[in-house]
This record gives C-alpha cells, structure tokens and sequence, in this order.
C-alpha cells in the first residue's frame, strides 16, 4: 500500500495541476469506473470522497500491519529494491508478451499507431501511464480477479486453484477488451486483443507472487516507456 501510493498522488497531482490545459481532461477509464459511484453518492464532491477513502484505507490497512508486527521497521532499501525490480519487470514485460503473443499466433506483430495519444502532451501521457498502473491493476486485479476468485472458490467448493484459474483467464479477457471502449479505444485487432490478455495474465500472476504494489509499478512504468518515452 505505501509503495503504491507515490503513484497515487503523482496520479492526481499531474490530473489535477492539467486541468485547464486543452484536452487534459481526459482521463483513465479505470479510473472513471472507480470514482462513479463516489461521485453518484456525493455529488461534486465524489472525487473527494474517493481520495479520502483511499488514504483513509492505507492508513489503516499499514497501522494495521504496523501493530501486529511492532518488531519490524520500515526500510527505505526495501522500498528502493522494490522499485528497481520493477523497472526491471516492465522492460521486460514487452519482450514475453510480445513473444508469447507471436508464438500463439504465428505472426509478427506491428505496433499499433499511437491515435488519439500523439496529439496529446507529455504531461497528460505520463499522467494516464501512471493512473493505468494504479487505476487497472486496483480494478481487475484487486477487485475483479479477487472478487471472482472469492466467489468461485465458495461455488466451487473452496477449490482455490481452479478458482485462480478461472478468475485470472476471465479477468485478462475483460481487461484486453476494456481497452476498445471509448472514444480513446483502439481500434480492435486479434493481435492487440491476444498481446493485452497475454499480459492481463503476466499481470494478475505478478500481483499473486509479488502483491499489488509492485504489480502497479510495473504496470505504470511499461507504460510510461510506451506511452511517453
């Protein structure tokens, strides 16, 4: 939770220093889907709300933690390894999926055209880069695989593999598809479908053995890479 929340708050920082700048209201549609119900409840004040829930939610989930494990300390070498692995992970990242993908399809795959993205700034880029590392991962893996995992382990009996399983082929379908929604969608091709499911499955692997933090790193710096850089 504290590793993830930099980008957090280097997320809405830039949304919110970029708002009177042509077209940088655009922003995650994860990110929309999240604070939607917020803002139903509440009104103008839902993004608000939402901020406050979820620093409301780290403090106490790390005091917390922080309590049943007094004896140990936080270290900034741990957050600093946490932070290159995952550096490492999103360099990585294009080169597996990109080769799973052509191995599935016996095809090469060509880069798609930026679109909508070119005519944008660098600040709104970087600033939709990191809100997808936090925004989807918090989405479909947090709430969507984890959801579906909970309630096909209770259907099936407390199966925790096959529910796993399940959840995890379901969740990387829906997130490679969530990404031809909008008036930001990409165009739909079987290989850019096949390359984000591919990596919806890296992803939701990566959050079981290494947790939410340094899966919404790496999620955020590949695109950062891809998108800025």
């Amino acid at each position: 939770m504290l590793f993830a929340l930099p980008l957090f708050l280097l997320y809405e920082g830039l949304a919110s220093a970029l708002s009177g700048q042509p077209g940088a209201q655009v922003r995650n549609a994860a990110d929309v889907a999240l604070k939607t119900p917020f803002q139903f409840f509440a009104g103008a004040r839902g993004s608000l709300a939402f901020f406050a829930t979820v620093i409301a939610a780290c403090v106490f989930i790390v005091g917390r933690d922080m309590m049943r494990n007094r004896e140990k300390r936080l270290s900034p070498k741990v957050f600093a390894l946490m932070l290159g692995e995952s550096a490492v992970l999103a360099l990585l990242l294009g080169i597996v999926v990109g080769t799973l993908t052509q191995k599935l399809l016996g095809m090469s795959i060509v880069a798609q055209d930026a679109g909508p993205l070119a005519n944008m700034g660098v600040g709104t880029r970087l600033m939709l880069a990191l809100g997808a590392g936090l925004y989807e991962e918090l989405l479909f893996r947090v709430l969507l695989v984890g959801g579906m995992a909970a309630g096909l382990r209770w259907l099936l009996g407390g199966q925790r593999t096959a529910a796993g399983i399940v959840a995890a082929l379901l969740g990387a379908l829906i997130f490679s598809a969530f990404h031809y929604i909008g008036e930001y969608g990409d165009k739909l091709e079987l290989a850019s479908f096949t390359y984000r499911a591919i990596a919806g499955l890296v992803f939701s692997a990566l959050y079981l053995t290494r947790g939410f933090g340094i899966t919404a790193w790496t999620h955020a710096l590949y695109d950062v890479y891809v998108m800025v850089v």
